[in-house]
């Protein structure tokens, strides 16, 4: 292995390292932030939420596991443990995709809607406090004009 050269290493400038600073402590810190409230209302994480939520919002309550996996950011293995515990709770059913048996799809149960529904107050009134809140209305345009450059999206997913 080579050591590489610091005289090519294309260093940050001021202007760089603020914006990559900024981007690290709101990927480290906010989730905290939207989690700690979950937990102490309805007993859940921010990961735990965001499936039951993607999964209310998808037609028919019913979502493909692998879509719901990349829009919750989660590995289909860490996925597949959280629907496993929502299952025996009541609050999802697992069952194989009708138009493509490979596949497997996530339904919410109408405990698994009461649920997030309930909690959905709580989320919505962090998520107004740490992150709408503090932005006027040309900031929150940034952020999602922002946020749409940097993501990125498997090729299979519409």
């Amino acid at each position: 292995m080579t050591t590489p050269d610091p005289d090519q290493t294309q260093w940050l400038t001021p202007e760089e390292k603020e914006a990559w600073t900024g981007l690290v402590s709101l990927m480290l810190l906010l989730p905290g932030r939207l989690e700690t409230p979950l937990q102490h209302a309805a007993g859940l994480t921010l990961f735990e939420y965001l499936v039951l939520s993607h999964v209310s919002e998808a037609p028919g309550r019913r979502l493909r596991m692998s879509e719901l996996a990349y829009l919750v950011n989660g590995s289909l293995s860490r996925l597949s443990n959280v629907v496993k515990r929502f299952e025996q709770r009541g609050w999802v059913q697992r069952s194989p995709d009708p138009d493509d048996g490979r596949y497997t799809i996530a339904a919410l149960t109408d405990a698994g809607y009461d649920l997030v529904v309930a909690a959905a107050p709580t989320h919505l009134r962090t998520v107004r406090e740490f992150v709408l809140d503090p932005l006027n209305a040309t900031d929150r345009q940034a952020l999602a004009r922002i946020a749409a450059k940097l993501r990125i999206r498997p090729a299979d997913l519409p």
